[in-house]
């Protein structure tokens, strides 16, 4: 059986971060989201992939090749115009063989979630309960059957969400030439489930026991911290003496941790790093490859992407940062309104009391930059010296 994952999106909620990757490229606990879902299909026993392709393709290509690293098999699908979820699938219709997995590749799911699915010999789709429905799409239930598809409705019948996992029979390529364009132009897989959801053998379902999903920037750190739970000590790098590590550190290869630094897991840093010296890392960081954080800086539950330097006198809590960012010294990011209420990002409620920035590649702040809850800046910004940043800032700003 082959698995075919859907890689082909932008995830446009996702911006600044994925102006130059495509979402499912997005680090969390220090690898790419994709390759964390590979990992759970290959250890549920799926050793054949398909991966959609399409926004940035070239970087999901050269980081799994044909997936020899993994002791798998992938073979490319290209969706070049983003006709939607159904057309895609169609695609594939020439490259699997009998009944097939269906993946969205921006979800974290567990192998053994994957084995119950890969029980099942019809159509089936997994569902996993949750306690906002807002944003998602819902299905309702009767009996061992779907009887309801609804996408992001306002009063949604359950609390039962679409996990964007399936199992399908050839039958869903029949579904799919039935399926007609929706009002966006395109053809999406939830109708061609209705068409499946009221045929004959009808749509089963299974309910997931762990899924972990990512709509928008703050969530990968929901996501991060959840998975860095049962991280697990390791040490590739050189630590110095009078260096303090608490709880699950892993040190990459060639990193140098300088005397004076205390590191409170879990935390991952990755390879070539330079570390302090007199630094706090606090739990649930995630820092890249080829990244500086240096003396006198604190960072807190923040995921850092490669090539970023954090060199001096810095803060920096509850935040995304992208690649190839330089901050000046003195550059501080805010993490907590005044009053203490959910922080909300371009009239979105993040659901988060504490978020600080989610900043995009090669970002440069001034000295004694500020930097307030809840800003987005656009990759290549110029933060200047002194200037206190809020709210969303374009790409290529130059702030003075």
């Amino acid at each position: 059986m082959k698995a075919v994952i859907m890689a082909a999106g932008e995830g446009q909620r996702m911006r600044p971060l994925t102006a130059t990757r495509p979402k499912v490229m997005l680090p969390v606990v220090g690898t790419p989201i994709l390759e964390h879902l590979l990992n759970e299909v290959r250890a549920a026993g799926i050793s054949d992939f398909v991966f959609i392709v399409g926004y940035c393709d070239k970087q999901v290509r050269s980081y799994f090749g044909s997936g020899e690293k993994w002791g798998v098999k992938i073979v490319y699908s290209e969706q070049r115009k983003q006709l939607g979820t159904a057309d895609a699938i169609r695609m594939v219709s020439d490259v699997v063989d009998g009944n097939f997995l269906v993946i969205n590749g921006d979800v974290v799911v567990d192998r053994a979630d994957v084995k119950k699915l890969l029980r099942n010999t019809c159509n089936t789709m997994s569902v996993f309960e949750v306690k906002d429905p807002g944003g998602l799409g819902i299905v309702e239930l009767s009996g061992n059957k779907v009887v309801g598809i609804y996408e992001k409705s306002r009063r949604p019948p359950s609390l039962m969400a679409n996990a964007g996992l399936y199992l399908f029979t050839p039958e869903v390529f029949d579904a799919i030439s039935k399926t007609e364009k929706s009002p966006r132009g395109e053809y999406e897989l939830t109708d061609s489930l209705k068409i499946l959801m009221v045929g004959e053998g009808g749509l089963g379902y299974i309910k997931l026991k762990s899924w972990l999903d990512l709509s928008y920037p703050w969530d990968l750190l929901r996501v991060n911290e959840s998975m860095m739970a049962s991280l697990k000590a390791q040490n590739l790098g050189r630590v110095e003496e009078n260096v303090f590590l608490k709880g699950a550190v892993v040190i990459g290869r060639n990193t140098v941790i300088k005397s004076g630094v205390y590191i409170e897991g879990p935390v991952i840093i990755g390879d070539d790093c330079r570390i302090g010296p007199n630094c706090f890392i606090r739990s649930s960081t995630t820092i890249g490859n080829d990244c500086h954080i240096g003396a006198s800086v604190e960072v807190k539950n923040s995921i850092i992407m490669n090539g970023t330097d954090v060199p001096h006198l810095n803060y920096i809590g509850d935040s995304v940062i992208g690649e190839g960012c330089n901050f000046g010294a003195g550059t501080k990011v805010a993490n907590l309104r005044l009053d203490e209420q959910n922080i909300h990002v371009g009239g979105v409620d993040t659901g988060r009391r504490k978020l600080g920035a989610i900043i995009g590649d090669n970002v440069k702040t001034g000295i004694n930059s500020s930097i307030n809850v809840g800003a987005v800046i656009g990759n290549n910004a110029f933060i200047g010296p002194g200037v206190v940043a809020r709210g969303n800032i374009l790409p290529n700003t130059k702030l003075f």
